[in-house]
Formats: C-alpha cells, structure tokens, sequence
C-alpha cells in the first residue's frame, strides 16, 4: 500500500470541496478553564453523517473506475465508516453493503439503511464483521473497502486538519481520537509537512489498545476490545495508519472508560453540541494531560455526533464529577 503524501490531501480537498462545507472551529472559554488551555474544537459532529469519515468515503467512491461503480462497493463498520460509504454511494450512485457486528449503534444503522445501503449483520464485534465483509467481497467481485487501509480514506480526512491550521495556524498540538487510525494518520501527513500544530497526540480507550500497542511496539498486534464507545472498538492494528503513526505521530494516550463518559458529559455540557462517546475522547486526552498542556492553544477533534440514546442516558446518569473528583449523576 502507497502511503498518501500531503499532495494527496491537496487534491482530496479539491475532489470533496463540491460536496463539503468546512466544519466550523470553535473556542470555548468554559473548555479553557476545565482543560487550562485555549481550546479550540473542530466539529465533525456537525458533517451530514455526523462524523468526520465522510471526507474520506468521498475522496474514495469519486475516485471508483466505471467497473467498480457497477459492481458496488462493500465494507465492514461500527457505524460511521459505515454512513461514510453510504452517504457517498448515494451521491454517485454505486450500489452499497455495509457488514456491522450485532448490537451496533442504532443511529448509525437507521441512517445507513436511509442512505440506501444494504445491512448485514454479521459477528460479536467489528473484527468479525469485517472478516465476514472479507468473504462477502470475494465471493460477490465487489470492491472492498477497508476502513484503515486505503490511502485515499487517509487522504480525505486529512483534509480536517488542514482546515484547523489554516484557521488556526498558531497551535501547538492537536489531540485526536484513534481507532484504527484513519483520522490520525491523515493529521500526522499535514502536520508533518507544514509543521503545524508541533505535535500531533492520539487518545484511545485502555478497554481496546490495540492500536496503541501496535504504536508502542511498531509491530501490528491484537487485543482486547471492551468499550463502550464503537468509533474506538477495534482489536486489531491497521497496517496502512500504523505505518504513518509509527514515523509521525508524537504520542499516544490510553483513558478509561469513566474518562470517556465524563468527558462526552462535559463536551456536551460546555459546547451545546451531541457528541459520541469516540468524539469526546480528545477532551478526555487532554484532560489526562491537563498539567502537560498548561497554557498551550490546544485543538481537540469532536470527531462524531451519533451518539445513540442509551448511550446519551447512560452518560448523563453518570455525570461529571464534583469539585472534589467524585462521580455525582446529572441531577445532583
């Protein structure tokens, strides 16, 4: 696998500029003062799936030749890849399959189904939809398409970044979440090339660290996948992200699970926006490295919206905690 450059990111913005409004970037005073940074977010919960890979799913179902666009593509994801593809089908007409694991995300899957992608439902988890997607494909001639491994989905959602240093060229680093690390590979090629932000920080859930095992020890590797937020469950290393994470990411971040509920409490609570639980999880870096960052201009990606109602519940049950760090429910 080619692994994209920044002038691959260039012209990904070109192909999706047609279909994509940038997403707004935001400072929130009462952010500041939680993380004791300037904070500035990027909202990808405001894209028409509510997440951040649409720019990607374009970027690649533009690119398909005449044969690929017949046979129709087919994919495997928790839900937002999954809409990614779907959503850009629709808009040039391929035929679509998505596999998910039993028990996805409800939202996800209705906005799937409305994009006109056909549903299969198919393993525990998100590596077992995929190995099922896997046979699907082969058997059926459809053009595959991994939600890691493909330089044309890094390319496109890099195409966030590039948009955060242009409004804001004067950060210092750039937490984004990571699971299997599209969206952070596509932030390391911009920053590596313009320089901007200095550093670039991945977050991962410790209930699924793959991705940052493999990281640690440059070696793809599996494990266990426990979360609770879907965009960060997977249990295997992507090649094609890891090897760009590998040369250029700058650190990488476990939180837990109560990090991630505490944080998609606070991210809703401070900037009026629905968050999933996998597009708070750069506040919750951030949180984790709140004395590193002092003082610094930070920007964090909210890197999806879909959170389900079960899951908005259990957050809002849980709260955040009080001044002196105890769990207290939203009512209290």
């Amino acid at each position: 696998m080619r692994i994209p450059t920044f002038a691959d990111v260039l012209e990904a913005r070109r192909r999706i500029a047609p279909y994509l409004q940038p997403t707004p970037l935001h400072n929130y005073p009462s952010l500041d003062r939680l993380v004791g940074a300037e904070v500035w977010v990027k909202h990808e919960n405001h894209q028409p799936i509510g997440a951040f890979k649409v720019r990607g799913g374009i970027n690649l179902i533009s690119q398909l030749d005449a044969a690929e666009r017949v046979r129709g593509v087919i994919t495997a994801s928790t839900g937002n890849h999954g809409q990614s593809i779907a959503y850009a089908a629709r808009l040039f007409g391929v035929p679509a399959t998505v596999c998910v694991p039993e028990g996805a995300n409800p939202v996800k899957l209705d906005s799937m189904r409305s994009l006109g992608a056909r549903i299969v439902v198919a393993g525990a988890d998100f590596d077992e939809a995929r190995e099922h997607c896997e046979r699907l494909a082969a058997s059926g001639g459809l053009r595959y398409v991994h939600s890691g491994d493909e330089p044309l989905l890094i390319a496109g959602v890099g195409t966030e970044t590039l948009e955060i240093v242009e409004a804001r060229p004067d950060l210092d680093t750039l937490i984004v979440p990571i699971g299997g690390g599209s969206g952070a590979a596509g932030a390391c090629l911009v920053a590596g090339t313009l320089g901007i932000p200095a550093e670039v920080i991945g977050v991962q859930s410790a209930a699924a660290p793959a991705a940052h095992r493999s990281w640690s020890a440059k070696a793809l590797i599996a494990d266990k996948m426990g979360t609770f937020a879907e965009g960060l469950a997977t249990r295997t290393a992507f090649e094609l992200p890891q090897r760009i994470l590998w040369q250029r990411l700058d650190d990488f971040v476990l939180v837990e699970e109560r990090e991630l509920r505490e944080a998609t409490y606070r991210m809703i609570e401070l900037t009026r926006n629905l968050v999933e639980p996998a597009g708070a999880a750069a506040l919750a870096g951030a949180l984790r490295l709140r004395s590193r960052l002092a003082g610094r201009r930070v920007g964090l990606i909210a890197s999806g919206g879909n959170i389900s109602p079960d899951q908005l519940r259990e957050v809002l049950a849980a709260g955040a905690p009080d001044a002196a760090g105890h769990p207290r429910s939203a009512a209290s």
